[in-house]
């Protein structure tokens, strides 16, 4: 019997009172009544039986206050054995997961969220997503709303410092923070759930003279205004590109796509801040903004590095490939930058670029001659 029809019959043993009358308004017989309604009432007088580690609840309760919700069960259980806990470990680590999430449902109550009051010339919040294998990076400038869309194959350090340093030459200026949320690529390491970032991240922030800042750990609502960001994008932008049929190869065209999208919108008002982005950018926040550096990098951030040293053909060998360098370099070493569109060939030391070349295939020829 279905659980729908066990309560009508409960229902109409309420009402009547007796057995004979609920099955007549049933449809079922005296005896099925009365087998629901003792179901019913033994499930109702049954108390539920002592959990084993209900004795050492409150240590436990206690210990991961104290260690923040870091501790772990392994570490604590001895503590607990110590108080009087007799049950499996299976089980006190039960209890273990029950309290760190109350812990951290308690810590999310106490961090009461208001809504964010953005300054000019203050705040760019980034993030990537991703569709269907198409990578896509997002910035907004957070007072006047603009928005930059563009996409990419991968989501590496190197691509991600180009489309930044590409997004101030489009806006104009640098703002005086860059926040983003704990990415694998600008991230070189985490101490007391503070994120330092990589020197490569280093080296970029003080060229353009920002400071990077990163969200916190599991805090997503932080960086909303751009989480909304992404979605806006792969539902409006994405989708009607065809992201969602075969994957799309021409990065050119898409951009092409994305910068006039992001034109589009930016020139549109706004619901939330009931203005046009674009115009608020020009008319106050642009003359907030700083300059930009007036050396522009060229593949110096981000991606692999390597010491090389300058053979007899006056070229370095590098990922299976010969890549040439001045004649005065022979005999001397250099360093290799690798990015994803091409390969930067500096000087140790000072950083002066003695070369740049396209990415060569295996085994490929030397490119150029000196």
């Amino acid at each position: 019997m279905s659980a729908r029809k066990q309560l009508d019959v409960i229902t109409a043993y309420r009402k009547v009172g007796t057995y004979r009358g609920a099955a007549e308004m049933c449809g079922v017989t005296h005896k099925t009544v009365k087998r629901i309604i003792d179901k019913d009432r033994a499930a109702a007088e049954r108390v539920e039986r002592r959990k084993n580690y209900e004795s050492v609840r409150a240590l436990v309760a206690t210990e991961i206050d104290a260690t923040k919700g870091k501790i772990s069960a392994k570490r604590l259980l001895p503590t607990a054995r110590a108080g009087g806990y007799a049950g499996s470990d299976r089980n006190f680590r039960r209890l273990v997961a029950q309290e760190r999430g109350k812990y951290r449902q308690q810590q999310a109550r106490e961090r009461a969220r208001r809504p964010a009051v953005w300054t000019p010339g203050e705040h760019l919040v980034i993030d990537w997503g991703v569709l269907n294998g198409l990578h896509v990076f997002c910035a907004v400038l957070a007072w006047s709303r603009v928005r930059f869309v563009r996409f990419a194959d991968n989501e590496r350090a190197d691509t991600t410092l180009a489309l930044l340093a590409e997004c101030f030459a489009t806006l104009g200026g640098v703002p005086k923070v860059v926040l983003a949320d704990r990415m694998g690529c600008l991230k070189g390491g985490v101490v007391a759930d503070v994120v330092v970032p990589t020197p490569d991240y280093v080296r970029f922030a003080t060229h353009y003279r920002f400071r990077p800042d990163f969200c916190h750990a599991r805090d997503p609502q932080s960086k909303g205004i751009v989480e909304n960001l992404v979605n806006y994008a792969k539902h409006d932008l994405m989708v009607p590109l065809g992201a969602l049929g075969e994957p799309i190869t021409d990065l050119a065209a898409v951009n092409e796509a994305a910068a006039a999208w992001c034109e589009e919108v930016n020139s549109a008002r706004h619901s939330e801040i009931a203005a046009v982005p674009a115009q608020r950018l020009v008319q106050t926040e642009q003359a907030l903004l700083a300059a930009l550096p007036s050396l522009q990098p060229t593949g110096l951030f981000g991606g692999r590095r390597e010491i090389r040293k300058v053979d007899k053909l006056s070229c370095v060998r590098f990922g299976s490939a010969r890549y040439s360098v001045p004649n005065r370099m022979l005999g001397n070493t250099v360093e290799v930058l690798s990015s994803s569109t091409g390969i930067t060939i500096v000087m140790p030391g000072t950083g002066e670029v003695l070369a740049e070349h396209r990415r060569g295939p295996r085994r490929a020829p030397a490119h150029g001659a000196w």
